[in-house]
Parts: C-alpha cells; sequence; structure tokens
C-alpha cells in the first residue's frame, strides 16, 4: 500500500483577520521568539509576499531570509513588516 501526504502550509489557512490575530497571538505567547518571527512571515506569505515587499520597501528575498526559522531580524524590520500587514503589537501587564 502506497502513503501519499500532501504538504501543510499554515499560509494556506490565514484567510481572515480573526484567524490571523489568533494565530500571531499565540505565537507571541510563546517563549520561543523564533515562533512570532516564523508566524508573522507565514502572515505575510498569505497576504502576498510581493506585496508585503512593495509595501516596506524591503526586498521579496530579503523578507524570506529575515522572516524564517531561525533567523534574528532587527526590530525595525519586524515592526515595519507588521505594519505592512496592518498589525501592531500591543503591550499590556499581567499585574491584576
Amino acid at each position: 500500500m502506497k502513503t501519499t501526504c500532501i504538504p501543510f502550509d499554515i499560509a494556506d489557512y490565514l484567510d481572515n483577520e480573526e484567524v490571523i490575530e489568533g494565530y500571531l497571538s499565540a505565537a507571541a505567547e510563546s517563549e520561543n521568539p523564533d515562533v512570532f518571527i516564523s508566524a508573522i512571515g507565514d502572515v505575510a506569505k498569505a497576504r502576498g509576499m510581493t506585496q508585503i515587499a512593495k509595501k516596506t520597501g524591503l526586498g521579496r528575498e530579503s523578507l524570506y531570509k529575515a522572516l524564517r526559522l531561525g533567523s534574528h531580524p532587527r526590530f525595525e524590520t519586524i515592526k515595519t513588516v507588521l505594519q505592512a500587514l496592518g498589525v501592531k503589537i500591543v503591550v499590556k501587564s499581567n499585574h491584576a
């Protein structure tokens, strides 16, 4: 019996604002910063990396490199990409 697998790409499921917000929020809670950076890359891919590159003024290939797992992009790059995605970071206190 032959088994075939279809590659899974989370970007295929990031198809509305509520899903994207939940995905990025969950990734931001990870203790591993690579998870959040990779999630931003997934959302950028879902929205169209070429379009995000145009909005940020950064090269498409540079974005792929900056947003892949294990990369260490500058905060300025992350901030610029989030702005292009129409997403902002909100800081909240954990104290009640």
